[in-house]
């Protein structure tokens, strides 16, 4: 195999992604790699940098090939997530269902359809998968985290879900979504003070977060309508 092939790996695997892409994208098409295990690496590290119109297209290559089904999943996993953070959920949907077609009903698979389902309006199917997810795995704090607040936004059994959110919060305290679902599950309860102090920071944390930002609005709002109304 290559050496400078063998050099991009360890530049990956040791997290420096911009110069091993650089090394990746500098192997001539006559060195004895093979192309889709380039097509690999060279789409990973673009998803890595958030280049996601560079990673699609490498990515995308490793799945028609099909040639390694650990690295079908993975880049099928990562194409999700691309057209996730990206406002594509149908595509996003696609590529969890083919997993899922192919026997690959994990947690991170089911949990992944779950928020999909969400963001396209499918609560039941959102929660259905969400709680299939915690039959299996109890402790998954990205589910726990993800049910109690679909039922905070539906309005659906807020005492469950506020002992979910709790949950993923015991489990990740640092974590920003955590203590924004967990603010905004208090919040759906009346319990203002709580909300506000969790969702503020959860703010603090990922001051970028549209929604989080959204949820602190109405906080402030609400506060500065009971003001006026003293």
């Amino acid at each position: 195999m290559s050496e400078a092939f063998n050099e991009g790996i360890t530049l990956y695997k040791m997290r420096n992604y911009k110069d091993a892409l650089a090394v990746f994208l500098s192997i001539p098409a006559e060195e004895n790699v093979n192309n889709i295990d380039l097509a690999y690496y060279v789409g990973l590290s673009y998803a890595r940098l958030k280049r996601y119109d560079e990673a699609l297209l490498y990515l995308e290559q490793v799945v028609t090939a099909g040639q390694d089904s650990q690295r079908v999943y993975q880049c099928r996993m990562t194409l999700a997530v691309i057209y996730t953070k990206t406002d594509r959920p149908r595509l996003a949907d696609y590529e969890l269902q083919k997993l899922k077609e192919n026997g690959y009903q994990t947690p991170e698979v089911l949990g992944a359809l779950a928020y999909t389902a969400w963001i396209q309006g499918k609560q039941e199917e959102s929660v259905e998968l969400y709680e299939k997810v915690l039959e299996s795995n109890p402790e998954n704090a990205t589910a726990l985290n993800g049910l109690g607040y679909v039922l905070a936004c539906l309005d659906k059994d807020l005492t469950r879900a506020l002992s979910l959110c709790k949950k993923a919060v015991d489990i990740h305290p640092d974590n920003p979504a955590f203590l924004d679902s967990l603010g905004w599950v208090y919040y759906k309860l009346g319990l203002y003070k709580e909300a506000k102090n969790y969702i503020k920071r959860a703010r603090d944390k990922d001051s970028k977060s549209p929604e989080i930002a959204e949820h602190f609005s109405a906080i402030t709002l609400l506060e500065s309508e009971n003001k006026l109304l003293r």
